[in-house]
This record gives structure tokens, C-alpha cells and sequence, in this order.
């Protein structure tokens, strides 16, 4: 076993190299390959904006 005392980052147990942490979440059928679709992330940040103060002191 190559993860000797390594956490299972899963469960509450010490890693038994199941691979169950591989699988991708969208596809079980495929091991994950970070593609991060699973993650929904915007590429995009958007601020909505309510009122712009000016100073008049110049």
C-alpha cells in the first residue's frame, strides 16, 4: 500500500487506496481528471452596483 497512514479524504478512516476519491462525480464510469465542471465556477465576477457618490470638493 503506497498511502500507508494517509487520511482517507472521503471517510473518517486511514486511506485503504480504494480509488473511490478518483471517480469523477458527473461520470462514475470515468476517473476525475480536474476538469472542474463538477465545481459550477464562473469565470466571470459580477458586482452590482446601487449608487455611484461623487465628491464635489474639487
Amino acid at each position: 500500500m503506497k498511502f500507508k497512514n494517509k487520511e482517507c479524504v472521503l471517510y473518517e478512516r486511514e486511506c485503504i487506496d480504494c480509488g473511490e476519491c478518483d471517480v469523477c462525480d458527473l461520470d462514475p464510469n470515468k476517473v476525475c481528471d480536474n476538469c472542474g465542471k463538477c465545481l459550477d465556477i464562473k469565470n466571470d465576477a459580477v458586482i452590482k452596483i446601487d449608487e455611484i457618490i461623487m465628491n464635489d470638493d474639487d
